[in-house]
Parts: structure tokens; C-alpha cells; sequence
């Protein structure tokens, strides 16, 4: 299929001090859009200018949460080249999140394709401020005008970009983090292994109370016995616990992370023993109590590697490093972006060029 391209005629100021970007709050001026008919599949694929979309009031995904999504960033180098990091590993796992929620599968290689152009058209707003890229957010919504739980007969592919700093405030210094004990994000047979909204309104008020003691995320326990470590809000989750370097293996309750995946290639690369496997948080308390856990860290695309500095479970708090990220987080967040920005050889063969 041919991607057509209409161009803004009213293209919006990019930012002028790209050190105060935050999160998804600035958008740019254009976006991709595809439709999906029950009978004629996936077609029409445009590149428009970034505009609010014509929704029904009735449309499905307003109502029944048949919706999907993915997150992913460009880079640009210091020689002013633009990179993706891993762009057909997000799509794979769009596919499974489609899979999940009755979404017809798209086809990958051309969604990437399609993620390349519209970055291409857009890369003026790809920012050059160390520390900073363009967010990429693929998204699927149902669009039938219809109230009634069934899948979606009409659908629409959209990406939206979004010029972005850091995802915390904190930046690469240590987060506080929360164990959740009470409410539940997921259980195996349910959701969340899919990147969809549902998971996410799930997390909401768990996240609500944490901030309100000034607790920058929440870390999930399993829904069932509540007592094995799943993930963060927004990350997967390692643990260094004496030589090994723990990650709670995937059991159809918590997300593949792509960041998540590479981080276990790298460390595998080092020799690391790292290892995924079902991690209580009792094990975690008693590894901090007896000074055998000597870092833990989320991943993710937003982030890439956040150092936890401060771990509270219930009357429990553990605390790393005197408040200072680890050397095993600083080596991981200074090659996994060294070889999103092009800094660092990328032998791993990860990186794509938007031309």
C-alpha cells in the first residue's frame, strides 16, 4: 500500500527550550492514520495534519476499552542522523496485545515503514538537547457506532509523536517506589501481558495513593497470592541480589518490555547472571535485611533505566545506594543509550535509520 501524505499548511512553533519538554504534552504536526473494515481489511493509509479525531459518542472503544497502543522513541545523533531503537519488536508486540483484544493483526514490516515516514515528515521536531527524542505512540481504537460488547467490525491505526525530556521529574536519580498489596493491576488469563488502556485504568487509584505520599510509582505484587513481584506502573523491574540479577519471568500477568528484553541481551552479553524467574517480596526484603540487594531498577521506553532508591512494603523500607544510582543501572542506562543516540557501536544490530 502507498502511504499518501497531505501536509499541514498551519504548521505549529516547535519549542523553544527543549530542556523543559516534559512528558506527552506537545504533539507535532502531523499523524498517520489507517481504517480497518470487516470484508476490505486494512487500507487507506495517510499521513494528515495532526488534528482531534470525528468520534461517535457511541463509538465502541469509548465504552468497551477496545483499544491498544505501543510506545517507542526516535533519537537524533550528534552527526544529525535519526534512529528507532528496536521498531519491529514493538510492532510483534502489537500484534499480541491485537490478538488479545479481537484487533485484526496489522502487517509489521509495513507499519514500521509507515512509523519511518511519518518521523521522516515530522523530524524537524525530533529534538537535538541531550537527554531528549521524539515520542512515537501506535494506537488502535474500535470506532463502530454502536453501543453492544462485540469486537469492533471498524477500527483505526493512528500515530501521534511528541518531542519529550525526561518521563520523571528525577530524572537518573533514584525513584521512590510503593508495593501495592491491596488492589490488583492482573492475573494470568486476563490482560496483562497487552499494552491496552484497560490495564492502565486499572492502576489508576493504586498510583492516586502512592503519590499522595509522595511515592513517584507503584510496584505490583500478583493478583492471586499477592506476594510475588510482578512489575512497576510503567516498567519491568530487576532486582541484584547478591551476584544474580532477578527479573520476574513472564507469565502471561506482566508486559514483554522491549527495553526489558534488550536489557537481558546486554547483561547476558557481559556475563551477567541474570536470571527470570517468580521473585517474592519477602525474598527482596530478606536479601536488603541481610545486605545481599544491592541495586534494583525499572526499565522501559520512557525511562529506559530508572533506579529505585527507596523501596517501601508496608512497614518495611528499603533503601539503595545512600539515595545515588548503582554502578550495574549506570553502565546499562550509559550503553543502552549510547546506542539509541548513536553515541556507541550497536553490535547488537538494534538501531534503525529514518532517512
Amino acid at each position: 500500500m502507498q502511504i499518501r501524505v497531505e501536509h499541514t499548511q498551519h504548521p505549529k512553533t516547535k519549542p523553544a527550550d527543549e530542556t523543559k519538554l516534559g512528558f506527552g504534552r506537545i504533539f507535532t504536526d502531523h499523524m498517520f492514520i489507517m481504517d480497518y473494515t470487516s470484508g476490505e481489511g486494512w487500507h487507506d493509509p495517510r499521513i494528515v495534519p495532526y488534528a482531534p479525531l470525528n468520534l461517535e459518542p457511541s463509538a465502541m472503544c469509548l465504552h468497551y476499552g477496545q483499544s491498544v497502543f505501543e510506545g517507542m522513541k526516535a533519537y537524533r545523533t550528534d552527526d544529525n542522523r535519526i534512529l528507532l531503537f528496536r521498531p519491529d519488536k514493538n510492532m510483534a508486540r502489537l500484534n499480541v496485545s491485537n490478538e488479545r483484544l479481537c484487533i485484526p493483526q496489522i502487517d509489521e514490516q509495513f507499519a514500521v515503514e509507515a512509523i519511518k515516514k511519518l518521523v521522516s515528515v515530522d523530524r524537524d521536531w525530533v529534538p537535538s538537547t541531550p537527554g531528549t527524542s521524539l515520542y512515537i505512540r501506535p494506537f488502535i481504537i474500535g470506532v463502530d457506532p454502536v453501543v453492544g460488547v462485540h469486537p469492533a467490525h471498524h477500527l483505526m491505526f493512528i500515530i501521534i509523536c511528541s518531542p519529550v525530556g525526561a518521563y520523571y521529574p528525577e530524572g537518573l536519580n533514584p525513584v521512590k517506589i510503593y508495593v501495592e498489596d491491596g488492589y490488583v493491576r492482573a492475573v494470568k488469563g486476563g490482560m496483562g501481558f497487552a499494552k491496552t488502556a484497560g490495564n492502565y485504568a486499572a492502576s489508576l487509584k493504586a498510583q492516586d495513593e502512592a503519590e499522595k505520599q509522595n511515592y513517584t510509582q507503584v510496584l505490583w505484587l500478583d493478583g492471586v497470592e499477592r506476594k510475588y513481584i510482578e512489575e512497576v506502573g510503567t516498567m519491568n523491574v530487576f532486582f541484584q541480589i547478591g551476584d544474580e540479577v532477578v527479573t520476574p519471568a513472564l507469565q502471561g500477568s506482566i508486559l514483554s518490555g522491549v527495553t526489558r528484553m534488550s536489557t537481558i541481551d546486554i547483561l547476558k552479553s557481559w556475563g551477567v547472571n541474570v536470571t527470570e524467574r517468580r521473585l517474592s517480596i519477602q525474598e527482596v526484603a530478606d536479601a536488603a535485611k541481610e545486605g545481599k540487594l544491592k541495586e534494583a531498577f525499572g526499565t522501559g521506553t520512557a525511562a529506559v533505566i530508572s533506579p529505585i532508591g527507596h523501596l517501601k512494603w508496608g512497614d518495611t523500607i528499603m533503601e539503595f545506594n545512600d539515595g545515588k544510582i548503582g554502578p550495574l543501572s549506570q553502565r546499562l542506562y550509559d550503553t543502552m543509550t549510547g546506542i539509541q543516540w548513536g553515541k556507541l557501536p550497536d553490535t547488537f544490530g538494534w538501531t534503525v535509520t529514518v532517512e
